[in-house]
């Protein structure tokens, strides 16, 4: 089998499309760099949409957390103390026996069983609750002459905060909030690794790779192709935001421009 005809019985394997049985002996460097590029599929769609989800409940969280009403201020720091408090691990793995009760509930809860929408759901929190922290701290950061011109021009209310804190917020949250997405691409690998089973064998790229490496004995090859793929995911997602960053910042002199810096989050 030629390396085109695997890209096209494999190379959307993870979605159910094309050759269904995987590979069993004979592996080739082709067949693992194609099946497990396909399975980054998952992982991309892990992560777009709970960052896009999750960014504007960081929002939401950061605002209710430096809110003057208790009530709100309560929510959004237990929200993120249970989210933060917690190994991802363990909330990926609770959330699908949580789904699994509650599908014997209500058959509402039946399309939470699956990864593509509970793990989905697991990870739009944890992400809204690390980048809601981000925020808050950014809120805090708002220089309090920004403030003083707002009310000089006589901006107050919901106007201040669309024209002047909310775009300061997330000129000075956005490095930090940068490395939050890198790190949520990575954390995506949990997803099959540690509670929802993979339908079919449709799992992602660490799925495919640990098939790999358990039917041939040699973790080396697999793993360092899973690798490979994620530093170009990372620089990818580092290149969109750092593009974002400067637009962000045009308004700014260069020498006040914030450079982005990566920062790996060595403990989660």
């Amino acid at each position: 089998m030629s390396c085109w005809e695997t890209l096209a019985d494999y190379g959307l394997r993870s979605l159910g499309i094309g050759e269904r049985l995987l590979p069993r002996d004979n592996f080739t460097l082709c067949q693992q760099v194609v099946l497990i590029g396909s399975g980054l599929i998952w992982n991309v769609y892990f992560g777009v949409l709970a960052l896009i989800t999750g960014f504007f409940m960081a929002a939401a969280v950061a605002v209710g957390k430096a809110s003057r009403r208790p009530l709100a201020r309560k929510l959004s720091e237990w929200f993120i103390f249970v989210f933060r408090g917690s190994p991802l691990f363990i909330q990926i793995f609770f959330a699908y026996f949580l789904f699994l009760s509650l599908k014997q509930v209500s058959p509402v809860f039946d399309p939470f069983t699956s990864a593509w929408a509970g793990a989905l759901v697991v990870l739009f929190l944890n992400t809204a609750a690390y980048s809601g922290e981000i925020f808050y701290g950014a809120l805090l950061s708002v220089p309090r002459g920004d403030m003083e011109a707002a009310d000089a021009y006589g901006l107050s209310g919901w106007t201040r905060f669309r024209r002047i804190v909310w775009p300061t917020m997330l000129r000075l949250a956005w490095p930090a909030y940068t490395n939050e997405a890198i790190f949520l691409f990575h954390a995506t690998t949990l997803v099959y690794f540690s509670g929802f089973p993979a339908f079919q064998q449709r799992g992602d790229a660490l799925y495919y790779a640990s098939y790999f490496a358990d039917k041939t004995f040699n973790p080396f090859v697999p793993y360092p192709i899973l690798a490979v793929y994620f530093i170009l995911l990372t620089l990818l997602i580092v290149g969109i935001f750092g593009w974002i960053n400067r637009r962000l910042n045009r308004h700014l002199p260069q020498e006040r421009r914030q450079r982005m810096r990566f920062r790996p989050n060595l403990l989660r």
